[in-house]
């Protein structure tokens, strides 16, 4: 398997291994691992009658399904550059990433959540096709098309740029991570062997596929095992359970809310959920008990065999993750040892974590300042986070050096937000902070300075923003704490939470207003 260094040459592998195994189950349609590479080369031979070229981006705005899963591969496999975009995008963000990316097509789930996501997009002018996703094999490619295709997927090297997947950056203005194959595939193996992922698994993907932890560690480590992947849209507690159940589910990786909601259903008594195998849990404070309660046999937990808890991001997918036998206090308040391939160090100076490593970024596309302020010249990646190793190498997080906080599992950059609220009336000074939340972890709090109501705040944001970046509070301020350099002080701004904090933080809690919607 060490050979397989190219998306193309994995799936053609994987079709060969595993032949009729089930790669995909999407309710009652199931795919088999033969079958999912000649649903590819379909797939990429349309691309191809598209009039794709080898190296133009594809974008794919949906949710999780096999369709996805389909097409993603086409993209590499017609010699392309897949560009997933978050299902919860709105059409002005998904506009944006299609011009900076210049993307030939921009495959959509027109529909989902109720939404008209063609019309949206194609209002807006883009440049790219933009086709629903569930028809993309409807433009058939011919022979010669298909015998192009698979030129392109013979031709594609380890080095080649594989997929650009977008972060939102401090300065509010997103940053497309560029992975190679050979780094896409590397740290799935990586992974899925810690893990130890096995063909016999089931593998339910709550992760979005638009993230790294749902493509790379969900799509790619199928190709790399043989595990069956059953995808799921939207998260429904009672849904899950029942596939759990049903499917007799073995592999459950996700952010604590999905354990923590499964614990705490009052319904669980009445689902067998004796078959989870493996976890891997993360992106937030971890509580031992937590752990614990997954690893305790039922009623009283999930009985999962293996719990473990990893550390990673989108420009290095991930970095250090925990091993079999490691005490559950270990696995909650750390995030583990350093995968093989990477390499991890705290600065000094200002307590920095640096990474460093085979599946580090290649760098942030069209970005050459962005890139060498976040890799510096001996190849460390300087994460914005603080942390701490012990004497085995287990890290542990404690605080960031950016204002970025995470919220139900997704990362939210402060700026970004501020950026979009400044352009509503009646706006005069934003400051957005990340406050505690039971359950998404942390949800946004935007303090502003000026007219406009909480309502008109939280519905602006609504119109321009991914429903997980929109602030759950609203609180007005006669003017926002600053320091001599005129920085807001958002330290401020979070101890006003417990207490008010001088003149400038009049009203903090008052005319509060907050949304309950489901991300």
């Amino acid at each position: 398997m060490l050979g397989l260094e190219t998306l193309p040459v994995l799936l053609r592998d994987a079709a060969e291994r595993f032949g009729e195994h089930p790669a995909y189950v999407d309710g009652a349609s199931t795919t088999s691992y033969a079958d999912l590479l000649t649903r590819v080369e379909v797939v990429a031979a349309s691309y191809v009658a598209r009039g794709l070229e080898p190296g133009r981006a594809v974008a794919i705005w949906a949710p999780n399904s096999t369709d996805w899963a389909v097409a993603a591969l086409a993209v590499t496999y017609a010699g392309g550059v897949l560009v997933p975009l978050n299902s919860r995008y709105t059409a002005h963000e998904v506009a944006d990433v299609l011009a900076r990316t210049d993307a030939a097509l921009a495959l959509v789930a027109d529909g989902f959540l109720g939404r008209h996501q063609i019309a949206e997009l194609t209002g807006l002018g883009t440049t790219a096709q933009v086709v629903d996703l569930a028809s993309i094999a409807e433009v058939e490619g011919s022979e010669d098309d298909l015998a192009e295709a698979r030129r392109r997927a013979d031709a594609v090297r380890a080095d080649d740029v594989a997929d650009v997947l977008f972060t939102s950056g401090t300065t509010g203005r997103s940053k497309g991570a560029m992975s190679a194959h050979r780094q896409t595939i590397g740290v799935a193996r990586a992974w899925a062997g810690l893990g130890g992922v096995r063909q016999d698994d089931r593998y339910l993907v709550v992760n979005p596929f638009f993230h790294s932890f749902g493509y790379k560690i969900g799509i790619v480590v199928g190709l790399l095992t043989g595990a069956s992947l059953y995808p799921v849209a939207t998260f429904d507690l009672d849904a899950t359970m029942r596939l759990i159940q049903d499917e007799r589910i073995t592999l459950l990786p996700g952010a604590p809310t999905i354990y923590q909601s499964l614990l705490t259903a009052p319904q669980r008594v009445d689902f067998d959920l004796s078959s989870l195998r493996l976890a891997v849990t993360g992106a937030a404070v971890v509580p031992v008990v937590l752990i614990e309660r997954m690893r305790a046999a039922s009623p009283h937990g999930l009985g999962i065999d293996q719990v473990v808890t990893a550390f990673g991001m989108t420009e290095a997918v991930v970095v250090t993750m925990c091993r079999e036998g490691d005490s559950a206090e270990t696995v909650a308040t750390t995030n583990g040892r350093a995968i093989p391939g990477m390499e991890t160090r705290i600065d000094e100076e200002t307590g920095e974590l640096l990474v460093r490593g085979a599946y580090v970024t290649l760098g942030y596309l069209d970005d050459p300042e962005a890139t060498a302020a976040a890799i510096d010249a001996d190849g460390w990646l300087h994460t914005g986070d603080v942390g701490a190793l012990d004497e085995t190498g287990n890290l542990r997080i404690t605080d960031r050096l950016k204002d970025m906080y995470i919220s139900g599992g997704f990362n939210v950059y402060p700026a970004e937000v501020e950026q979009v609220l400044m352009r509503l009336d009646g706006v005069d000074d934003v400051a957005v902070v990340g406050v505690p939340d039971e359950r998404l972890g942390e949800v946004g709090k935007a303090y502003v300075v000026g007219a406009a109501s909480p309502e008109e705040v939280v519905a602006f944001a609504k119109e321009r923003l991914a429903n997980f970046k929109v602030p759950r509070h609203v609180a007005h301020l006669d003017a926002l704490p600053r320091n001599l350099s005129g920085k807001v002080l958002k330290t401020a701004l979070r101890g006003s939470q417990a207490r008010t904090s001088g003149t400038t933080l009049r009203g903090s809690q008052a005319r509060a207003s907050g949304t309950t919607e489901e991300d």
